[in-house]
């Protein structure tokens, strides 16, 4: 069996590709490098480089290339820029998918696995977030997540695709320095950010409900991560017509402050944090369950907090030298 892997040249992209080769399974990335990086991909690796808007592109590599499962990870994934341009998200993250599933439905593909995101879930008033919590995203980024569940759900039934819909948590760490994420979008990346530049960590509001008024988040490794992606996509290849609904965490709550805390200790910084005042739409706790991925996949995390960050310190110094001299 041969999947496609659509942005794998990413950040999660190249863990899930580099799982899926680790595990023996044949893959083929397409991407069109706008966020990407061609070198991430490993030797051996076809890479196609395109749009899933570009739908005889898609069809061209799922034909070229004997494709008979999807990982489809390329998306827009930024929550403020999603507000701001929201036709954009709906026509990369929606569109997108449809293009991509209609292209896959033609080429005969058996099994979709959907990357998505606790974003569906918006602001749960739960002490852990199960997968039958209600979905009521604040974000057009969430929204499109949440319509790409309705699509490859709707999809499976009316065309006997094996899905799997993975809802991922506060994504974190690398599998080695080159994987790591560069950019700072998220808590630890942001962090070192400040810490480069001699300034001190932001915290955005400590009067939450929580036992230290600063959110709490549940954080997964990104190999974690991506080796649930192999296992769901086993999971559908030896159990056709199966249609799963899984969050990926780790079922574990850390502050915001808890973590910056840890982040200074891990990375010889002494940098107490400056609070700010709250960002509008921020829940207080969203922590996963993860029971029905461990019953579903056999599938537990085995990294740690701690490991996130000294992976991503090593990356971050990877691409951000002057962290190291500073």
């Amino acid at each position: 069996m041969t999947w496609l892997i659509t942005g794998g040249a990413g950040y999660i992209g190249a863990h899930v590709v580099r799982a899926m080769t680790e595990a023996g399974e044949r893959v083929v990335v397409y991407d069109d490098l706008s966020t990407g990086l061609a070198d991430r991909v490993p030797d051996g690796v076809p890479l196609v480089v395109g749009s899933t808007l570009d739908g005889e592109r898609v069809a061209r590599a799922l034909a070229g290339h004997g494709v008979t499962g999807v990982v489809h990870l390329a998306a827009k994934k930024q929550v403020g820029e999603s507000v701001e341009r929201p036709l954009h998200y709906y026509r990369e993250n929606v569109e997108g998918l449809r293009v991509l599933l209609e292209a896959a439905g033609a080429a005969g593909v058996t099994s979709f696995v959907f990357s998505s995101s606790a974003a569906v879930y918006g602001m749960p008033d739960v002490e852990v977030v199960t997968e039958e919590t209600p979905c009521v995203p604040l974000s057009p980024y969430g929204e499109t997540k949440l319509a790409g569940e309705w699509l490859v759900r709707a999809t499976g039934r009316a065309a006997g695709l094996s899905t799997a819909c993975l809802r991922y948590f506060n994504v974190a760490g690398a599998a080695s320095p080159g994987l790591a994420d560069a950019g700072a979008f998220n808590l630890i990346p942001l962090v070192f950010e400040k810490l480069t530049g001699n300034a001190s960590p932001r915290i955005l509001g400590d009067d939450y409900p929580t036992p230290d008024g600063t959110c709490v988040r549940d954080y997964i490794h990104v190999v974690d991560l991506a080796e649930a992606h192999v296992a769901a996509a086993r999971a559908l290849r030896s159990s056709p017509g199966r249609d799963l609904t899984l969050n990926i965490g780790r079922g574990e709550g850390v502050s915001v402050r808890g973590m910056i805390d840890r982040i200074n200790v891990l990375t010889g910084h002494d940098r107490p944090p400056v609070i700010t005042a709250r960002r509008p739409g921020d829940p207080a706790r969203v922590v996963a369950s993860a029971d029905r991925a461990a019953a579903e996949l056999g599938w537990k995390p085995r990294h740690g907090v701690d490991d996130m960050i000294t992976s991503a310190w090593a990356g971050w110094l990877h691409h951000h030298p002057e962290a190291a001299r500073g």
